[in-house]
Parts: C-alpha cells; sequence; structure tokens
C-alpha cells in the first residue's frame, strides 16, 4: 500500500468511514505492536496497549491536521500511552467492538478549519526559515515519523547528537514563531509541542 492510499485512508476516516480506519488499523497494527512491545515488554500487555492506542486514535483523528503525517501522530500516541501505562501499571481495557461503534467521528467547522489552515501556513513558514539541518530534524522526526536510532542510521550520527538536534531545533523554531506571530509559540511549543508538529 502506498503512502498515497494512506492519505487517502485517513481523510475518508476522518470523516466518519469506519472501513477506512479498519484498513489503517490492519496496516499499522503490526509497527503499533512493535513499538508496545518494545516499551511495556510484554507481549499480552502490548497487545491491550495497541488496542487502546487504535481506540484512542479514532476518537483524536479530528485532531490530526495533516493525514500524510498519520504514521508519526500514531507513534507519537503510542509511545505516549505507553510511558503513561508504565508509569500507573494499572489496568487497560481492549477495544471491544461496542466501544468502537460508539465513537463518533466529528469534524471542524467552516471557521475552525480556516483558522487551522492559518496556523498550519504559518509553521510551515517558520518551518522554512530553519536552517536545513533544524528543518530535516524536526521533519523527519515529527512529520515523516522516524524513531531516534532510525534518525541516527539516517545521519549517520549518535542517538544523543539527534536528542540535542531535536531540542536545539525545537528552540530555534520557537524563536522563529516569535518573530512570525507570537500566538503561534503557545500553540506549537511547550507542553503540546510534540502533538501539534506531528499533526502539522
Amino acid at each position: 500500500m502506498s503512502w498515497t492510499e494512506i492519505t487517502l485512508l485517513v481523510e475518508q476516516a476522518k470523516g466518519g468511514d469506519r472501513e477506512a480506519f479498519g484498513e489503517l488499523v490492519t496496516r499499522f497494527q503490526g509497527s503499533v505492536y512493535a513499538m508496545a512491545l518494545t516499551r511495556v515488554r510484554n507481549p499480552l500487555e502490548a497487545q491491550e496497549l495497541a488496542q487502546d492506542v487504535f481506540v484512542h486514535a479514532m476518537k483524536k483523528l479530528p485532531q490530526l491536521r495533516d493525514p500524510r503525517c498519520f504514521a508519526g501522530w500514531l507513534r507519537r500516541i503510542t509511545a505516549r500511552m505507553a510511558i503513561n501505562r508504565l508509569t500507573r501499571r494499572g489496568p487497560l481495557f481492549g477495544a471491544d467492538p461496542e466501544v468502537l461503534d460508539a465513537v463518533q467521528a466529528t469534524g471542524r467547522s467552516p471557521d475552525e478549519q480556516l483558522e487551522v489552515g492559518e496556523a498550519i501556513g504559518q509553521l510551515k513558514a517558520g518551518l522554512g526559515r530553519l536552517k536545513p539541518l533544524d528543518r530535516a530534524t524536526l521533519e523527519s522526526f515529527y512529520i515523516r515519523g522516524r524513531s531516534l536510532k532510525q534518525m541516527a542510521r539516517e545521519f549517520d550520527v549518535p542517538t544523543g547528537t539527534i536528542k540535542r538536534r531535536l531540542h536545539v531545533a525545537r528552540l530555534r523554531l520557537k524563536e522563529v514563531l516569535e518573530g512570525i506571530d507570537p500566538s503561534l509559540v503557545e500553540r506549537f511549543t511547550g507542553a503540546e509541542a510534540e502533538a501539534e508538529l506531528a499533526a502539522v
């Protein structure tokens, strides 16, 4: 399946198409399970976590700004939910069909879509003003959904260097956004930075 097909499926799923979302689950369940297993180190727990990731993704899919970023966005959800699970070690429940059926698909109003479109345009302009290495680092992690290890191989540097580059690139993006529109700084940096950037 090509990335064009995946993008189309994401757009259809955002519009409430359950079959399209089911296809996305089929396509990504292996990678989500593998990532969950790496984090929680228990096959049963990883399976439960993967189910919960897809339930959460189904609920939050309307918030995904760019369908092309689905893989990275899903990876960030998996990482956050794995951390939460490891922190709490409380019971997580599987995705019963009744739960999936109860999830309502929602969309944005035209005004909200316009506002989101303008913010994304400004964010992309901000990314365009960064140095090539900063831009490539942010795009690789947030937009293409690469892991730190994948980026280390791709850039041929240690993982620690990638972590430092991400930190520095985020700070530089914050400075650029302040020059474009100070309201963007709150929206695309700080606690929500990763989720927002992943959805660009």
